[in-house]
This record gives structure tokens, C-alpha cells and sequence, in this order.
């Protein structure tokens, strides 16, 4: 018998600050004779010609190196980086002003409102009164081209967006800085997977920008963030959208309230669900779920792309990513999936993996930046096996089921899947 509702479960890790290692110099000796430095100036500048050489050595090969696991490992002195390696320098480009306001308490975000145009003031006050609401903060959204690259961003106020950002991403300072400094932050698989390399420069429709931290805010697709200074430059529409805090509502009935009170056209997406358990149903019938026909479709569609290229935010038909394969391959047995990972991971129950079947789905949290998000998909196969686009540099292949990181298995209930937002 399987539940009616499915446990979120949220795993934050807090991570230290690394500090960078200054060496002090030597006092000088004002009663060294000046016959004494005649005879060791010789010996001195041979030292430092080595040591500026090894320098130059240990310079070049940190320089050169792309952040990795390796980032977590214990390294020789390093510049500054917030904790895990994540933010692409010391400081940023240029000082920010007015300076970011330090982080006081963390705010959960719960729904992510987005409209074509910017929200009238009293829709905002009127979202703010709705019960059970108790923050509502004011962001820019929009589609932004970056290399070729279809990349959902949100414009914010740093000083005031960060307590609604995950707690490590919340806690730090530099990251925070080099984004109102006019850098911008983009999700761990986007730089990891999507190839923008930490610290580089990318083009954002015309405009220049450099890749100042990885940090995966964990709403729904949104994998950018910027300022909104900067989301002004890139043609954002201005104050088009809301992340609401609503721990005490019901998440389900708060957004169809706000789809009734917004202007039409708005969207209203889930980020962190909040289910306020009713009596009644507590098992699911089995016409709930997708028919063996279905299953058989979807899972035949899923096997006929085998060898085609993991892309990032690629979804088909000759490239694909992790979720981009879920959605086009049940799309063909005529269910309708959401499109990321985080949102297909609502679309039913979730089982045991030991009653796993064909056609469920395989989650994992993977994410270094949100340990509590759900960043990749599979699907199950049968015998321990599963179906999956992995990651960039591989193919669309068969697996073998593994643990690490494992955050459940949901069974597709299509009706589920089809509200999800």
C-alpha cells in the first residue's frame, strides 16, 4: 500500500570558511654589520631566485585548475573561496556599493510567481496578505541567452534575497558580493555540466559576464541568478515576479489562490511544497498510475535513444539531459511530465527502491551547493538496472542502480504529474 502524500525530506550541510595563509617576513637586524650583508647578498639573491621561481611554478598550476572534488580535499595555500571552492575569486571584479547586507536569519521559499510583466503594486501588497504568508520578495525573471545556452534567471536584491537561498549559498559573503558587484551565479550542473567554467567570462545577449560562483538556488528551473542592476542591462522585465514564504499554508491551496488573484498568464510554481495532511484517501488506486501499455511505450522510447549525447538542458530528440529523457520519453506514452528533475520528483508517491518496477524514477541529490535538492534522474529498468542521459562527455545508456546520494523512487501518477508546476 503506498502513501497518499509524499515526505520532502531537506538535508543542509554547513560548510567552513577557508582562510588564505600570509606568511610574515623576517625582521631585519639594525645591528647586522653592513661587512656581514656583503658576504651573504650573494647567497640571498641565489634564495630568491629560487623562491620566486617556485612561485611562479605553484601560481600556474593553481591558476590552471577548474573547481572540482578536489576542491574539497585539503590544498596547499589558496586564494580566499567560500566554503567548497565555489565562488570564483577573492573578491569581486569591481567593489559593490552599497556594500551586501549580512545574513540574519534564513527565510523557506515556497512558491515562485512569475509574470509577463511587472506586478502592479497591489497585487504584490495583496500577495503579502493572503494567510499563512510571511515574506514575499520582489524579483526580475526571464529566459537569458548565455553561450547559446537557454538559461532561466532571476534578477534580485542581494541583501534581501539571500535568507530565501539554500544555507550555505545564504552564508556567503563573497558569493554575494561578486553578484551585486554585477558577476553571476549559476547552478552546479549549469557550470559543471553546461560548461560554464568558474571564473570565466560568458555572453549574456550581448553583454559580458563573468561566472562569479555556483550556487543551485533550488527553484524549479531557475539556474542564474544576477542582480537586479545587472537583469536590467539584459533586457529582464522588472519586478515580474515573487518568491513566497509560506511555511503554514497549504502550498496547493495558496497557489490556486494566487492564480485566481494575479493577472492573467501568471505562473506560479512550486519550490518547497508545504502538504497539510487531510483525512480521507491513504492508499492510491492502481488506475492512479501509468497502464502497462504506457509504461511499455515510455520505456521503448527511453531505449530507442541509446548512444545519443548528454547535452545540458537538451531535451531531445538526438541530445538530451538527466530530466530531459524523463519528459520526452514519457511524452511519447502521452503523459505529461514537468521538465526538471526537482519538479518530476512530485509527480506521484514515493516507494521503496526494493518495489521498484519498470518505468519508476530514480532520485539522487548530488549537489554539493544544495545538498538537499534533487539534481538527477534515472529511469528503472528492471533487475537492478536503469535507464539514463548521465552527464556531459557520456551517452544516453544502461546502469546499475547505485546508493550514493540516493533521495528515493517515485512512482508517475499521470494526473500528478500533469498539475505539477
Amino acid at each position: 500500500m503506498l502513501d497518499a502524500r509524499a515526505r520532502l525530506t531537506r538535508v543542509v550541510s554547513e560548510v567552513r570558511q577557508d582562510l588564505a595563509f600570509i606568511p610574515r617576513m623576517p625582521r631585519r637586524d639594525p645591528h647586522r654589520r653592513i661587512r656581514s650583508l656583503r658576504r651573504t647578498l650573494p647567497l640571498i639573491g641565489a634564495l630568491l631566485a629560487s623562491v620566486l621561481i617556485l612561485d611562479v611554478v605553484v601560481l600556474a598550476e593553481l591558476t590552471g585548475r577548474e573547481p572540482d572534488k578536489a576542491a574539497f580535499r585539503e590544498q596547499a595555500p589558496q586564494p580566499v573561496r567560500d566554503p567548497g571552492g565555489f565562488v570564483a575569486a577573492t573578491a569581486p571584479a569591481v567593489a559593490p556599493t552599497p556594500a551586501v547586507a549580512p545574513l540574519k536569519k534564513l527565510i523557506q521559499p515556497h512558491l515562485l510567481v512569475v509574470a509577463a510583466h511587472p506586478l502592479p503594486p497591489e497585487d504584490v501588497a495583496e500577495v503579502r496578505d493572503q494567510k499563512g504568508v510571511t515574506g514575499a520578495e520582489v524579483v526580475d525573471a526571464a529566459e537569458v541567452r548565455m553561450d547559446g545556452k537557454r538559461v532561466q534567471t532571476l534578477g534580485v536584491e542581494p541583501s534581501t534575497f539571500r535568507p530565501y537561498a539554500p544555507k550555505s549559498t545564504a552564508k556567503s559573503d563573497a558569493l554575494w558580493a561578486n553578484i551585486a558587484a554585477g558577476d553571476m551565479a549559476v547552478s552546479f550542473d549549469l557550470g559543471k555540466d553546461g560548461g560554464l567554467t568558474l571564473g570565466s567570462t560568458v555572453d549574456g545577449g550581448g553583454r559580458q559576464l563573468r561566472v562569479g560562483a555556483y550556487a543551485t538556488v533550488g527553484m524549479g528551473s531557475i539556474s542564474a541568478v544576477v542582480s537586479r542592476q545587472t537583469a536590467r542591462s539584459l533586457g529582464i522585465p522588472t519586478g515580474n515576479a515573487l518568491v513566497v514564504s509560506a511555511p503554514k499554508a497549504d502550498s496547493g491551496d495558496l497557489r490556486a489562490k494566487l492564480l485566481k488573484l494575479l493577472p492573467k498568464g501568471s505562473q506560479v510554481a512550486t519550490i518547497n511544497p508545504v502538504v497539510v495532511e487531510r483525512r480521507g484517501r491513504t492508499a492510491w488506486p492502481t488506475t492512479a498510475f501509468m497502464s502497462t501499455d504506457q509504461i511499455q511505450v515510455a520505456l521503448q522510447a527511453a531505449q530507442a535513444k541509446l548512444g545519443r549525447p548528454y547535452v545540458w538542458g537538451a531535451e531531445g530528440p538526438d541530445s538530451f539531459d538527466c530530466s530531459g529523457l524523463v519528459q520526452w520519453a514519457f511524452a511519447q506514452a502521452g503523459v505529461r511530465m514537468p521538465r526538471v528533475a526537482a519538479q518530476q520528483w512530485a509527480a506521484g508517491p514515493q516507494i521503496p527502491l526494493s518495489q521498484a518496477r519498470p518505468g519508476d524514477l530514480i532520485f539522487w541529490r548530488n549537489d554539493p551547493t544544495n545538498p538537499g535538492y534533487i539534481s538527477h534522474v534515472a529511469i528503472y529498468w528492471g533487475d537492478g538496472k536503469m535507464l539514463v542521459a548521465p552527464h556531459t562527455g557520456d551517452v544516453v545508456k544502461f546502469q546499475a542502480v547505485y546508493t550514493k546520494n540516493l533521495a528515493g523512487v517515485v512512482r508517475v501518477s499521470p494526473a500528478v504529474a500533469r498539475g505539477v508546476r
